[in-house]
């Protein structure tokens, strides 16, 4: 199909949660386009950590099922981690108790208080999904382009500029939302990474302070591990600041000492597309068109990705 054929579906947005979109819209049969702005090596999906869990996100009540529904699909797509991106690796979740968790927690396989060796004070041990998302994006654009859809380099200036081209759209604009739609609940929260060559290290790690902008974890990705970080809400900065990567490597190494002499292997920032609560919904539209909106997903975007990709193919589907 070619990008001037009609759709039955334009998703806006090249993100993990519009490739998602469209891949699950595709394989539902959907004549499906998807626009970005960015090609997805360039997106904030692309800089992400990669680590399944619902962090920073609202509402609660259904975060914790579209978690879920995701993370059964990459325990699946794990089967295939060298295509997919998506490995199961064990780790700590520190100063995290199952009681401060919602009743999603109780459903997450193997979950469970850390023992002493595994980390001193009060933790959570889990075997979870750890995406490699550059690996992850290009699998998902390889899965939409065989299920029919087609990927354009495009920036909407509208929504009803894709409406004019497809009777139904699925916005998926992350931060681009708040100029697109416009909604001036959603805003950035940076995210500050450090690259290093690995030292060795096999197990994920993280410590957040809700009191604090600083973050503290280590993940072991394919040929790296990636040091993270931080969440500096409303900065639209891209620019990684030295001295906070500094800050960064100093508080991994306080966990694990070997991280301290690492290669440095690059810097990277994100700015997560946050929302007090992710939108999900539809609106109708003048002469039988749909508008389905799904963003606002924050620092979570992998963690949901399945379960909000699925709600909002319902959504388009109703009639």
């Amino acid at each position: 199909m070619g990008g001037s054929d009609r759709a039955d579906v334009v998703v806006v947005g090249g993100g993990v949660i519009g490739l998602t979109t469209a891949v699950v819209l595709a394989e539902r049969g959907r004549r499906v386009r998807l626009w970005t702005r960015d090609p997805a090596e360039r997106t904030t999906s692309a800089v992400a950590g990669g680590l399944w869990w619902p962090y920073r996100i609202e509402p609660e009540a259904l975060v914790g099922e579209w978690s879920l529904e995701t993370l059964a699909v990459y325990v699946e797509l794990a089967a295939d981690a060298q295509r997919t991106g998506v490995r199961m690796v064990e780790g700590v979740h520190a100063e995290t108790a199952l009681d401060g968790l919602g009743p999603w927690a109780a459903r997450v396989p193997g979950l469970r208080a850390a023992t002493g060796a595994e980390y001193a004070g009060v933790g959570l041990w889990a075997r979870l999904p750890l995406i490699d998302m550059p690996t992850h994006l290009a699998w998902l654009r390889q899965r939409l382009l065989a299920a029919g859809g087609t990927v354009e380099r495009r920036a909407a200036r509208s929504l009803d500029e894709a409406l004019g081209e497809a009777p139904s759209v699925v916005n998926c604009a992350g931060l681009g939302a708040r100029e697109l739609v416009p909604d001036d609940a959603v805003r950035p929260v940076r995210g500050q990474l450090v690259l290093v060559e690995n030292p060795g290290i096999r197990t994920w790690f993280t410590a957040a302070d809700s009191a604090s902008t600083a973050t503290t974890y280590f993940l072991p990705q394919p040929g790296r591990l990636v040091l993270g970080g931080t969440a500096d809400d409303g900065d639209w900065s891209l620019e990684p600041d030295p001295a906070v990567a500094a800050a960064i490597v100093e508080r991994c190494a306080r966990v694990r000492p070997e991280i301290g002499a690492a290669r440095v292997l690059g810097h990277r920032v994100g700015l997560r597309p946050a929302r007090p609560a992710v939108r999900l919904e539809h609106e109708r539209r003048g002469g039988g068109r749909t508008l389905v909106h799904n963003y606002g997903h924050g620092g979570a975007g992998v963690t949901v990705a399945w379960g909000c990709a699925r709600a909002a193919a319902r959504l388009v589907e109703e009639p």
